[in-house]
């Protein structure tokens, strides 16, 4: 893990499509701003883990489908 600090209104680059801005400190909160191209999906984590969650549990249902009726 890289630890690197910033001020407000420093960037940090993550490659050459990617940066995060510090856009306010207050106490121990701090807002950042993430610019990345559309086909880069940005989430917070704990939003990530329930969707990661979600789609295991949907993997792993039984699938009850209908059984296609026989064409005569």
């Amino acid at each position: 893990m890289l630890i690197i600090t910033r001020r407000h209104g420093e960037k940090i680059m993550l490659g050459d499509e990617i940066s995060v801005h510090v856009m306010e400190i207050v106490g121990n909160s701090v807002r950042i701003g993430i610019e990345a191209p559309r086909s880069v999906p940005v989430y917070r984590e704990e939003i990530w883990n329930a969707v990661r969650d979600e789609n295991h549990a949907a993997a792993d249902a039984p699938a009850d489908l209908p059984v296609p009726a026989r064409e005569s």
